[in-house]
């Protein structure tokens, strides 16, 4: 069977790969779909918190539909359109984070460079592999230039907040998720054209650990480390969710080009950033009164949002990508 796929080419290799993810994810959503079948149980409390599960279940099953299906047209459609979708996508979550943090009138030509300026031009960055540009354009030329722009309006009134909370919404929404379809840039001697395997393996590691905390959090509850922030998050889950989704790391390393300590070693280091940037997205939330990114606001499971849903991605991106360029020197 190794020899087998050995032979097979890069494409045909990836190709397999995300068959292989979408049975996983059919086999799943026949599994909750039968679940949801099962006649309800009498006691009103059971079945309430059956009911919940139940929620948790159908949103953890969405994000990774859709998580899977962004990347498996990003891949079919070539780099290109694949740095296009995924510029799409910080668009959109930059254009959640921003409805949900108030602007004055003074922040409009800000917000215009921002999205019609800022976002495009740094994938364009990461598209023609300015590697060296697309790492410092955004927290260093716009950092400085946006608050000139917002200056020169004449509106001073909380001009620090203002000015914070659109540097942090491009840094998380755009600069983060930038990293994602760099990763399908990067060639590594022997090993060209399979980049989809490194979103791949990054992908299912935070992911995995960002389960694995969720779960082990409402099944084993323990003293939250920041309960006014999440209930969840909690050092117990938190270090059993970073163990799994290291592990899932290194097990997964021979379809990267990491030996399989390399993979643990950067498995660690993706799910804790991931995992902790979670954490400092839902004290944002909290800070604007609200469980969702999403417009409405009103997820009980606290994933109705885009944002919601690539917020891990958006931090352990970077932090992956850059630390595997470095330690490989490419």
């Amino acid at each position: 069977m190794n020899s087998y796929l050995r032979n097979l080419s890069s494409t045909q290799q990836v190709g397999a790969l995300f068959l292989v993810v979408f049975g996983m994810l059919v086999l799943a959503t026949l599994w909750t779909i039968a679940y949801r079948l099962r006649p309800p149980p009498d006691d009103a409390q059971a079945a309430q918190q059956r009911r919940l599960r139940g929620r948790h279940l159908r949103a953890l099953l969405q994000t990774s539909w859709l998580m899977v299906t962004v990347f498996w047209v990003a891949w079919a459609l070539g780099e290109t359109v694949a740095t296009v979708l995924f510029a799409l996508v910080a668009f959109l979550a930059l254009r959640e984070f921003i409805t949900l943090s108030p602007t004055r009138r003074g922040d409009h030509r800000s917000l215009v460079l921002a999205f019609f300026a800022v976002l495009p031009l740094q994938f364009v960055l990461v598209g023609t592999r300015q590697y060296d540009l697309f790492t410092v354009f955004i927290p260093v030329y716009v950092f400085l230039a946006l608050p000139v722009v917002s200056a020169l309006a004449n509106d001073p009134e909380r001009f620090l907040e203002r000015s914070a909370k659109l540097q942090w919404g491009i840094m998380v929404c755009v600069y983060g998720m930038s990293h994602v379809p760099a990763l399908l840039l990067l060639d590594f001697p022997g090993r060209e054209g399979r980049g989809a395997f490194l979103v791949f393996w990054l992908v299912l590691s935070v992911q995995t650990c960002m389960v694995v905390q969720h779960l082990l959090g409402r099944r084993f509850p323990h003293t939250p480390v920041a309960p006014a922030v999440s209930q969840s998050f909690q050092w117990a889950s938190w270090l059993a969710g970073i163990a799994v989704g290291a592990l899932v790391g290194g097990l997964l390393s021979f379809i990267t080009p990491f030996k399989p300590g390399q993979g643990l070693g950067l498995g660690l280091l993706a799910c804790s950033a991931g995992s902790l940037g979670h954490l400092v997205m839902k004290a944002l939330k909290r800070d604007r009164g609200v469980t969702s990114w999403g417009m409405q606001g009103q997820a009980v499971t606290g994933a109705g949002g885009l944002l919601d849903r690539v917020d891990a991605l958006c931090f352990a991106a970077p932090v992956f990508f850059h630390s595997v360029r470095w330690y490989f020197g490419l």
